[in-house]
């Protein structure tokens, strides 16, 4: 009988941020610099007007003169006097890499996005359509280079960690591939910051090397219990990664996108620049694809006439589709805008239910099932719920609210599992609640 191994690969375009930045550079053309990025010339991204003065994604050049990504712009340029400094365009490459991602989509695959240039996906559920594991990883290659020239590392592993940490070490177009017996072997002689990789154990790359740990190797021989009493959870994580352990893929939810542009020519700022935003806003409502739903999240993004590009992400305190209210919302983001912009743009990143199903969270509803019907207002043809139907649906969608503004982790519930141990932690877990 055979043993069924599980696999996830990691896909990863080294210095994405950087690379982009560098192919929309106006001075330098689309794809002077985009190889430069990644090869001789000193380049970083610059840090947006009114951002704390630190340099972005660096170059291999800059990175060996002591340059690093976080470091204080003063400090980089005392390093590398001849440092070129792009300006930073989240716009372009959040289009870029949403572009990436559906391309890895259209082959079939799973999706859970990393950041910016690192994508995750098991290929066993591809398998009826391309036939083997090295098929799916070649399919994936090409999907992913259909659209540019930036080179793709890809490793794969038990684990998402493992896939990751292969991906960065590969230094060809062949991938690296760690089996299961071999994963944690491989890890031991890997460096230590590799976990900040992860943004929940970034934080101790720093004390641990402070505290002499170089590899991975010797984070696993502390052992799990002196790692939690010194760094509490993410200890715990750290060790678990280093053993080649770790979660499921949590893979994104594709969901329809719609959005608006527009060249603000002298309404680059001020009153007239909300009222360009006023215009974005009744056309993404008038568009036929929404379909009555309301907008639970949306993003902001701007062409500033500096170079680069400005964007923000705008989580609703409740699903909306009253156009006055979201110009509201989103104009107050209009005040963090770092310069004048040449073109604005509103996208519409989640939907919420139908505007028509909007009540309060908590109201009271009448004892009279006509009432109720009338206070909830169904649809036409549906029969009216109960109080405590309706009610749980008003929290279903708190939850789902929750979840947009913080994340699939941001809303939990308390499960008691052992009620009369002396450990209160033991007590009482907190789990996810479940989506239906």
């Amino acid at each position: 009988m055979r043993t069924y191994v599980r696999m996830i690969v990691c896909l990863h375009i080294p210095r994405f941020e950087l690379a982009v930045a560098a192919a929309g550079c106006a001075q330098f053309g689309d794809h002077a610099l985009a190889g430069h990025a990644l090869a001789g010339a000193a380049l970083a991204v610059a840090p947006l007007a009114g951002a704390e003065q630190r340099v972005g994604e660096v170059s291999g050049a800059a990175e060996a003169r002591g340059v690093a990504r976080g470091m204080a712009l003063g400090e980089a340029l005392a390093r590398c006097p001849d440092l070129v400094l792009l300006p930073g365009d989240p716009v372009r490459v959040a289009e870029a890499w949403e572009a990436t991602l559906r391309a890895l989509e259209a082959i079939g695959a799973a999706v859970e996005p990393a950041g910016p240039g690192v994508a995750c996906f098991e290929p066993d559920g591809l398998l009826a359509i391309h036939g083997t594991r090295q098929a799916t990883i070649a399919a994936a290659r090409r999907a992913v280079r259909r659209g540019g020239r930036l080179p793709v590392r890809i490793g794969a592993g038990p684990t998402r960690f493992c896939a990751l940490a292969a991906a960065v070490a590969v230094r060809s177009s062949r991938p690296l591939v760690l089996e299961q017996g071999d994963a944690q072997r491989w890890l031991a002689g890997r460096p230590v910051g590799l976990l900040g990789l992860r943004e929940d154990t970034a934080a101790l790359v720093e004390p641990l090397a402070r505290l002499g740990v170089r590899t991975l190797g010797e984070l696993a021989r502390l052992g799990r219990p002196a790692l939690a009493d010194r760094f509490g959870a993410r200890g715990v994580l750290a060790h678990q990664l280093a053993c080649a352990e770790d979660g499921p893929l949590r893979t994104r939810h594709v969901e329809e996108r719609l959005d608006e542009s527009m060249d603000v020519g002298d309404a680059s700022s001020g009153e007239a620049l909300k009222r360009v935003l006023g215009v974005l806003v009744s056309r993404l409502l008038a568009r036929p694809e929404r379909r009555g739903r309301t907008l639970r999240a949306a993003t902001l993004s701007a062409r500033l006439v500096s170079g680069g590009g400005w964007r923000e992400r705008v989580v609703f305190r409740q699903a909306l589709a009253d156009p006055e209210r979201i110009w509201l919302a989103l104009s107050v983001r209009l005040l963090s805008l770092p310069a004048p912009a040449l073109a604005l743009g509103l996208a519409v990143e989640r939907f919420g239910p139908p505007a028509s199903e909007q009540v309060a969270l908590f109201e009271e509803l009448p004892a009279d099932p006509g009432a109720v019907a009338s206070a909830i207002r169904p649809r036409p043809g549906a029969r009216a719920r109960p109080r405590s139907a309706a009610r749980a649906a008003r929290l279903r969608e708190a939850v789902a609210q929750m979840r947009a503004v913080a994340g699939q982790d941001a809303a939990l519930r308390a499960v008691c599992v052992d009620p009369d141990s002396r450990v209160p932690e033991r007590r009482v877990v907190l789990a996810p609640v479940p989506e239906r």
